[in-house]
């Protein structure tokens, strides 16, 4: 018996298929098909762990092939990668939008291929094969089953809610459907300050009004905590007037409390997606305006979905991206200001995509934090970083410190303090030189637990440094329970306009307060000779920013360093 998993094929084009099948037929065990309605009735005789489809045949094509795919549940998480042709940039927008784990491009380069079906599979395959194991044939849809109503309200809950829209939309090819997505502003407060049956008793009230307002031809659902869906014809309900009623509904309970409900709406274009798609992208535009005061509502557009496009490639191609080193270190100085030299310098990430360019951090790192992805990151920069300290010492007799960020994701590893020490170990290399930053982000998520991982790095040589604080929350309280040895202030802190005196005032206080505590404090984002004029007569003396140095490659790193030392002689 053949224990290989297995990739089907789905392609009209007897040359492609046979290409393929000799990419893969070491690894899998390849079946073919010559059409999308041809691979269905495959499936339904035996499950396959991949299938690799192209949009483009007779009979049925590869988008309405992925749609019945993706609406049925006995084929959930299985991963289909989309076949292109070069240049097809529609078709990579429709196979990534019907939920395509990838997508590769005619005529097939070997290398990307088998590269891109391994990423796909590395990420997919363990998920999948934990629902292949429960059954081997057509019994895997009876062993899967769904209890449709969420037990608190009564409405449909997640998978079923998905199920029936589906349904709906597909079964009524002539209605405009859209997608609104509803979230409870803070909706742990409400059961902080009163009790659970109270925020029980708002959602279970939400659910009786948006079930009236779905009654006629629509559909609606609960489909996590306090986050409701409906699924209308477009034009049945009009936005502003559903907020308006969920509000005076709300009231009527008698609450003290201000409870309010933002909405996402997204308009169904393509029937062929997805629901579960169709409700990211209403959420997505919920969450441009949730906490506004002036907005309570958005409709996902074209921005939003430009945004998802590039969020997705960024996603399918970090993987390989990790592994091909595209990720790179660079290096933004801290100088003195007495002495105008350089004293240390902080690590930054640099993505130089071999078809984007260069991708800003602001995009690919609060990605990665949400994926997760950010804890790999952040050890590879480290390894980097060390070797880079490691080669410095070797080619100029310098070591200077280096500051690395650590994520809150890290923060939380039992393994961290091991992992780094390892490495400083296999780089020859200090603790005190590798400097450990922390948002305060960290501290606000779980002050005890930080404190007790911060008071370890000290313990065990480490530097640490808070970094980033006036941006955020930044209370008082982190500077006297956090152990750090160094603050990065921000010159956000200093407001500009009418505030700016009582900004700069707060500033020198907190840097005043600092010292007295025995910090060493850094001024970052020091841009223009004004603020370095001001960070001067507040008696800082350590500086980074434009104003000395943006972030560079650890070459031109190198060659400032070595200038900075001769000169200093």
């Amino acid at each position: 018996m053949d224990n290989k998993p297995v990739m089907l094929i789905v392609d009209d084009v007897n040359i492609n298929r046979t290409v393929l099948a000799q990419f893969f037929h070491d690894e899998y065990r390849i079946v073919e098909a010559k059409d999308g309605k041809e691979a269905l009735k495959l499936l339904e005789e035996e499950a396959a762990h991949i299938v690799l489809v192209d949009l483009m045949m007779p009979v049925m094509d590869g988008l309405e092939f992925m749609s019945v795919i993706k609406s049925n549940d006995q084929y959930k998480g299985m991963p289909v990668v989309a076949m292109t042709t070069n240049g097809d940039q529609d078709g990579q927008t429709w196979a990534v939008e019907l939920g395509a784990a990838d997508f590769i491009t005619k005529p097939f380069n070997p290398a990307i291929v088998r590269s891109r079906i391994k990423n796909v599979m590395g990420s997919s395959e363990n998920e999948w094969r934990k629902v292949t194991q429960l059954a081997s044939d057509k019994q895997l849809a009876e062993v899967v089953s769904y209890v449709d109503n969420d037990s608190l309200t009564g409405l449909y809950n997640r998978e079923a809610f998905y199920r029936k829209a589906s349904r709906l939309i597909r079964d009524n090819q002539e209605t405009k459907y859209e997608i609104i997505y509803l979230d409870i502003y803070c909706f742990k407060i409400i059961n902080d300050l009163f009790t659970m049956e109270t925020g029980n008793l708002v959602l279970k009230t939400a659910a009786y009004y948006f079930n009236v307002l779905t009654s006629n031809g629509g559909i609606c659902g609960r489909v996590e905590s306090d986050h409701f869906v409906l699924c209308v014809p477009k034009g049945q309900v009009n936005i502003e007037h559903l907020l308006e009623g969920i509000d005076s509904t709300v009231v009527s309970l008698g609450i003290s409390h201000n409870i309010v409900f933002y909405a996402g709406i997204y308009d169904v274009e393509n029937t062929y997606m997805a629901v579960d798609q169709m409700c990211d992208r209403a959420r997505l535009a919920m969450n441009t305006v949730k906490g506004s005061y002036m907005h309570r509502y958005a409709y996902y557009d074209e921005k939003l979905k430009q945004m998802m496009l590039e969020e997705q490639m960024i996603v399918r191609d970090m993987e390989f991206a990790l592994q091909e080193r595209q990720f790179s270190i660079y290096l933004q100085p801290v100088y003195n200001s007495e002495t105008g030299r350089i004293v240390s310098a902080e690590a930054l990430v640099r993505w130089q995509h071999p078809s984007q360019g260069m991708i800003s951090p602001g995009k690919f790192i609060p990605l990665f934090e949400r994926n997760g992805f950010i804890v790999r990151l952040d050890r590879y920069v480290w390894e980097r970083v060390c070797e880079f300290m490691a080669e410095l010492r070797e080619a100029t007799g310098l070591l200077l410190p280096v500051a690395v960020n650590v994520s809150r994701l890290n923060l939380y590893n039992l393994d961290l303090l091991d992992f780094l020490m390892g490495l400083i170990k296999k780089h020859s290399l200090s603790p005190e030189y590798l400097h450990l930053e922390i948002t305060e982000e960290a501290y606000t998520q779980d002050s005890y637990q930080l404190v007790e991982e911060v008071e370890l790095f000290r313990q065990n040589g480490f530097k640490v440094t808070l970094d980033n604080y006036g941006k955020g929350y930044s209370p008082l309280s982190m500077l006297k329970d956090l152990p750090v040895d160094t603050l990065k202030v921000d010159m956000s802190f200093m407001t500009r306009g009418d505030k700016a005196e009582r900004g700069a005032h707060i500033m020198a206080g907190v840097v005043d307060v600092a010292k007295d505590l025995g910090l060493d404090v850094i001024i970052e984002g020091v841009e223009t000779k004004a603020d370095r004029l001001f960070v001067a007569k507040m008696g800082a003396r350590l500086i980074q920013g434009y104003c000395y140095a943006k972030p560079m490659p650890k070459e031109d790193f190198v060659e400032l360093c070595a200038k900075d030392f001769l000169e200093g002689k």
